[in-house]
């Protein structure tokens, strides 16, 4: 059950010094097999959009593509944007990165597989699962994942790991049974597109990643994110209940996506 359409969305914002690495971490399996390798600069300061470019001109790369976004979407907005974009390309399966090389690519085969096989409709690599101490990950971030993931367990009745990681490989499929347009353009995004495909019953699967912690600059403001995180915890409890209409979490939606 093989795919017929791979795209690589790398998620970017200031990092001119590390998207030349995380290109070339890309395997060249993946070079060959991904009809379009998409650089979404989200209106860096720097010259993100810039360096890209140039690795495309030098290496002669047809399917690499840089896309500079005029306004700053936000996070969860260049996600949005990228996704829409999958879609409307026709691809079967997006894998997202993000351009500051915390996640590894040469993992994006091994995260591919259960899509390839049919065995997930989106798959993330958790950082938790594996050994993200040793991987330098502050602790006031572990424990907070930690802290945060087991309340959202206990909210969705699931067992994972961790919801947080950013490295996450989706079919087209099953976005397109979700409105994730209407999710949040901030970093809880992830969260929220989560729990759009709990809902409908989408299959998540989890694998263990390694974690990389350098130099990079963290644009995740701790305390809002969790706090974010722990709403759409409430709203989701709040929409279950009949308590309270959350449109994002009706899935209904799913059909009437627009381009972003």
């Amino acid at each position: 059950m093989g795919i017929k359409k791979l795209m690589v969305l790398v998620v970017s914002y200031n990092a001119e010094k590390t998207i030349t690495l995380l290109l070339d971490k890309i395997p060249k399996e993946i070079w060959k097999k991904a009809q379009e390798i998409v650089v979404a600069d989200d209106c860096s300061k720097d010259n993100t959009s810039l360096v890209a470019s140039e690795y495309k001109l030098n290496k002669k790369l047809k399917n690499l593509t840089v896309v500079r976004h005029m306004v700053n979407k936000g996070y969860g907005g260049n996600q949005k944007w990228g996704y829409q974009y999958a879609i409307d390309k026709k691809y079967d399966v997006v894998a997202m990165l993000h351009g500051d090389v915390q996640y590894s690519p040469e993992e994006i085969p091994r995260l591919l597989k259960p899509l390839e096989e049919g065995r997930a409709d989106m798959v993330f690599g958790s950082r938790i699962a594996g050994n993200p101490i040793k991987g330098g990950m502050p602790i006031y971030k572990f424990l907070g994942n930690k802290f945060l993931t087991t309340i959202q367990n206990i909210v969705l009745q699931k067992k994972f790991s961790e919801y947080h990681s950013g490295f996450r490989l989706y079919s087209m499929s099953a976005l397109n049974k979700v409105p994730f347009e209407k999710c949040s353009s901030d970093f809880h995004f992830d969260t929220e597109i989560m729990v759009q495909l709990l809902i409908a019953k989408q299959r998540i699967k989890e694998l263990p990643i390694e974690t990389h912690y350098g130099n990079e600059k963290c644009y995740v403001k701790v305390i809002p994110y969790g706090l974010n995180v722990l709403k759409t915890m409430g709203e989701y409890l709040l929409n279950k209940m009949n308590i309270r209409y959350i449109e994002k979490f009706d899935i209904k939606f799913a059909n009437g996506k627009k381009s972003l």
